[in-house]
């Protein structure tokens, strides 16, 4: 019995090895091919055989995001309570965290902030006001300082990325801001005592390092500057431009988020070339000498994609890029790409005798269309059409009246029990037939009113027999079934024309009341 079973395992076992090619039996992933090397179901970066580590820079400014704390800030001029934050001028920033101080009132920081629940604000200029001089103070500027924990050195390349915020177009316009650079912390803070001092380099032992201008309104705006030291650089300031401000009103700004490093550590971040729906939209990162190139879509490679910027984009999906240089593997954060698609919908109205065009169509029948067509900039624009062709139906409106009773539509002055054919003009001019059906009841409910008419009918409600004396509670509903009201009579509100459903209770005895249901027409 034990042979028998040993022959069936020996049996088994190589029928799986005949199964699997031996190729891939010894084989490991190579992770640049969109192959499945070993076998094992995962291609590429999906293998853990491709483990490469993702690549992201590190502050050489301590505290970059203003997160860590000594203090939770109860007003102004608390950058002390943000660690290792110096106020390098005599005007100071303010320290804004969720903990504490919201900021100015008049000055809203835009919300959410890039990176956590602290950021630091700065003027550039002050107005006039309380304990204040009789005019604007326009070299009224204010920095923030640190210590790098490690110095740039002289002739070495490096980028400091940060996020900037406005609070709105007239109390933050666009600003130069401005990087300063110091070989040794002693001069943090500079200018002592004086209010106008103005910038870092109105003094001695700071340089300006470079600037860039950035624009916005109640929002946050990501920017930077890439510098080459010209001598070796231990403390930092940021702020405003040494130019006095021309505002005669205070500017207000925000920072968040400041990443300053080496600029090949920022090699990896993948920015967009031109407008995500062109044909000409495409990735890349910084390009760098002796580095090699890999882009990736959903983890696996695309193949013959090996240049700093990827030739044209493969559609939604998940992008990274791969680098190696003298054997290290170094991998970026995934940038996600959606095609963007535009969602409208219209209402329209036409008369029988006309068409209505929507795309390479001429449409000439009520009802919903859907379909897609292309924005300047080439995207997909979805658009929904509530088509109605005016006089293309036999309506028919039943009435309810008392006895001796009269209403008045389109003109027409009608009374008494039967069907009265009207013909009505529409807004648009059309004419539409209408077989008004009137019949008697104690209990008058109109189904057509006129929101805002002079005419009167601008309110929908029940009408009750003097002698019943009925208490009235009205629902109102729309096609798709959302409740718009609730009440004893209904003006219409902002809602548009078209048909409504309603229930209706009437209680003319108390605790038994008679429900009504129908629909009424709304026209404006």
């Amino acid at each position: 019995m034990r042979n028998i079973n040993f022959i069936i395992w020996s049996l088994l076992l190589n029928l799986s090895l005949i199964s699997t090619p031996a190729a891939l039996l010894s084989q490991v992933e190579i992770c640049d091919n969109a192959l499945d090397d070993d076998g094992d179901g995962m291609i590429d970066l999906n293998d853990e055989d491709c483990f490469c580590e993702m690549q992201m820079p590190e502050s050489l400014i301590p505290n970059p995001s203003f997160e860590e704390q000594n203090c939770c800030p109860s007003g102004r001029s608390e950058l002390n309570c943000a660690t290792d934050w110096i106020q390098a001028s005599r005007p100071t920033t303010d320290f804004i965290h969720n903990c504490g101080w919201p900021g100015w009132e008049q000055f809203p920081p835009p919300t959410p902030f890039p990176d956590g629940e602290g950021i630091m604000g700065f003027r550039d200029g002050r107005a006039r006001g309380n304990n204040m001089t009789s005019m604007p103070q326009f070299n009224w500027k204010e920095y923030a300082g640190a210590c790098l924990i490690n110095p740039l050195e002289l002739g070495s390349s490096y980028r400091i990325e940060f996020d900037v915020g406005f609070a709105d177009q007239a109390s933050s316009p666009p600003i130069n801001i401005t990087f300063f650079g110091s070989p040794s912390c002693d001069f943090l803070p500079f200018g002592g005592d004086d209010d106008m001092f103005g910038c870092p380099t109105n003094g001695a032992n700071w340089l300006k390092l470079g600037e860039v201008r950035v624009s916005g309104g109640n929002n946050w705006r990501n920017s930077f500057i890439e510098i080459t030291p010209t001598e070796d650089i231990f403390a930092i300031a940021i702020g405003p431009p040494c130019e006095r401000t021309t505002s005669e009103m205070s500017t207000y700004y925000f920072f968040d988020n400041l990443i300053l490093a080496d600029i090949e550590s920022f090699g990896l971040e993948i920015e967009e070339t031109n407008h995500p729906c062109g044909e000409d939209y495409s990735l890349s990162v910084l390009e760098f000498d002796n580095f090699q190139y890999q882009w990736y879509k959903d983890r696996i490679a695309i193949v013959g994609e090996t240049s700093h910027e990827l030739s044209r984009i493969r559609g939604d999906g998940s992008y990274q890029v791969r680098t190696l240089k003298d054997g290290n593997c170094r991998l970026s954060e995934a940038f996600k790409y959606e095609r963007p698609v535009f969602m409208t919908s219209e209402s329209r109205s036409i008369c029988d005798d006309e068409n209505f065009p929507f795309g390479p169509r001429r449409l000439v029948e009520s009802g919903m269309y859907i379909d897609t067509f292309s924005t300047v900039d080439n995207c997909d624009s979805v658009v929904m059409l509530d088509l109605e062709v005016i006089g293309s139906v036999f309506d028919t409106l039943q009435l309810q009246l008392f006895q001796g009773q009269t209403v008045n539509i389109g003109g027409n002055r009608l009374g008494g029990e039967g069907a009265f054919p009207v013909v009505l003009e529409s807004s648009l001019g059309c004419d539409s037939l209408l077989m008004v059906e009137i019949a008697y009841s104690d209990v008058y409910i109109p189904n057509v009113f006129y929101p805002l008419s002079a005419l009167g009918n601008d309110v929908f409600r029940p009408v009750i027999a003097e002698d019943l004396n009925g208490v009235v509670n009205m629902q109102i509903y729309d096609r798709f079934g959302g409740r718009v009201y609730v009440g004893t009579e209904w003006n219409g509100g902002d809602y548009p024309p078209g048909v409504y459903m309603y229930r209706i209770d009437v209680d003319f005895t108390p605790g038994n009341p008679e429900t009504f249901y129908g629909s009424i027409t709304l026209i404006r």
